[in-house]
């Protein structure tokens, strides 16, 4: 993204979700775009802006048929976003008339398909030992010395998952940013709340850092897949149901794989 010097009153944009996991998205390959935490701010209000929960900005990159940057709703940075990778992939995938491409994140290269209904994305694979999560000093990641005794998990964000009897019972608002502040994560951290309904099948609840209550969180799914099947929970290969809908996680050998519907909602004008 190249800098520019007069003010931007006129970006073209794209409203997305993934479950009402919901996403503003920049194509900064057709038109010159400063993407700014004030930006991203006005964006998301949802009464005087356009309202998402992540900002996702294309660029070209060699290597790659797109490369994508995320800024959460209250300017913060993210290395990833899972639901957002799916729905950018089969908007390019629509877009060069192919129903398989590479995406680069900050986190790496990821792997999409299209299924006919529904989009897969390799999310890569899990980081498990506490200096990549990060944490803040050397510990078991399955089970932090916290209330709950959660699993943390790196997905390119910091996760931590506690697994409760009734998730619906979960008081979000008030766990939530209790969490995500803890010292354990000089990173801050998204928090899952998930119970186990049945063979390889999760109820999940989550509040992600930098945006609060979410519908669904792709990252998290996948992380909380992966806690489930090192706790010894569930399988590798599990169905989740989040707020908004379900998706389906596969913890392969090379990576973990997310399954699930997108949707384009409409096209739009920014004009702050």
């Amino acid at each position: 993204m190249r800098a520019m010097t007069t003010r931007q009153t006129h970006i073209p944009f794209m409203k997305m979700h993934g479950l009402g996991n919901d996403f503003v998205v920049l194509d900064a390959r057709v038109q010159d775009i400063v993407v700014t935490p004030e930006l991203a701010q006005a964006m998301a209000d949802r009464h005087r802006g356009v309202g998402f929960d992540q900002l996702a900005v294309i660029s070209d990159r060699p290597g790659s048929d797109g490369h994508l940057t995320f800024l959460n709703s209250d300017g913060s940075a993210s290395a990833t976003c899972g639901n957002a990778t799916r729905c950018i992939a089969q908007f390019l995938m629509a877009e060069k008339g192919v129903t398989a491409l590479t995406l680069s994140t900050e986190r790496g290269t990821h792997q999409a398909r299209d299924l006919g209904g529904s989009v897969t994305v390799n999310m890569g694979h899990p980081s498990l030992d506490w200096q990549d999560i990060p944490l803040a000093r050397e510990m078991d990641t399955l089970e932090l010395p916290l209330p709950g005794a959660p699993t943390a998990t790196g997905m390119g964000n910091p996760h931590c998952t506690f697994f409760v009897e009734d998730a619906e019972a979960v008081d979000l608002a008030t766990q939530g940013p209790r969490f995500e502040h803890d010292p354990l994560f000089p990173q801050r951290t998204n928090v899952q709340f998930a119970s186990i309904t049945g063979p390889d099948h999760i109820r999940m609840r989550v509040w992600e850092r930098g945006a609060g209550v979410t519908l669904a969180s792709g990252s998290s799914s996948c992380a909380v897949a992966v806690a489930a099947a090192r706790r010894g929970l569930t399988g590798r290969d599990v169905r989740i149901d989040l707020d908004g809908g379900t998706l389906n996680i596969r913890w392969a050998e090379d990576g973990v794989w997310m399954t699930g519907p997108t949707a384009h909602v409409f096209d739009g004008v920014w004009r702050g």
